[in-house]
């Protein structure tokens, strides 16, 4: 089964940075003064979820207006929600998940999909999709480092990029993982952060991850 993801653009978005904010972003106005403090900050990679009414709006605005930023389209659930990531201009889609319906939409875009995974079953079966980039979702929840170490072995083709549940703190464990090539974070901009207009704070904070290693 040939798969849409283009494992080559992936790892240049997923190795941009040690780490990918993961954004809810309730105001689109906000979004561009955001995207440009992360990128100032050493994240160039930026993963705003579709849940908010306008977050494609966000996506479109950083799109179109913040030079250097990778903008990614998270929590896509369906054909109709790609379709859209895709039209705001969106270069790589997040989903928590993989159903075959996703799947079947991802093939029809060279916009790729970062499927969510959670089981050595789930890796298993995008592996055979074509998929070896993978978000390990929710990180924390599902054991974590320890999951992901017991995963390497007899998975080594898999690559991730944990989310959910990650600090600043924890980061560094799982960085140190041979199969992570990044992690996903929402403590470097959360709603209050953006909902402020704390752009030195998201940008400093930025900084202290582009930082972060093993």
């Amino acid at each position: 089964m040939a798969s849409s993801q283009n494992t080559e653009r992936l790892d240049t978005i997923m190795q941009a940075a040690p780490v990918i904010p993961v954004l809810i972003v309730e105001d689109p106005a906000k979004a561009v003064p955001m995207a440009r403090a992360l990128v100032r900050g050493g994240l160039p990679a930026i993963e705003i979820t579709l849940r908010t009414p306008k977050a494609l709006e966000a996506i479109r605005a950083v799109a179109a207006e913040v030079e250097g930023a990778f903008v990614g389209a998270g929590t896509v659930l369906d054909a109709a929600q790609y379709q859209a990531a895709v039209e705001a201009g969106a270069t790589f889609v997040v989903s928590p998940g993989a159903t075959d319906k996703l799947l079947a939409a991802a093939s029809g875009h060279d916009v790729p999909l970062l499927p969510g995974s959670s089981t050595a079953s789930e890796v298993m079966k995008l592996l055979e999709a074509g998929y070896s980039r993978l978000k390990l979702f929710p990180a924390e929840a599902v054991g974590g480092a320890n999951l992901l170490k017991s995963l390497a072995s007899p998975l080594p083709a898999a690559r991730f990029c944990p989310t959910g549940g990650i600090t600043e703190k924890t980061a560094p464990t799982y960085l140190g993982l041979p199969n992570v090539v990044c992690v996903g974070g929402s403590w470097i901009a959360g709603p209050d952060a953006i909902a402020a207009e704390d752009w030195d704070g998201i940008e400093a904070r930025a900084r202290q991850a582009a930082r972060l290693s093993a």
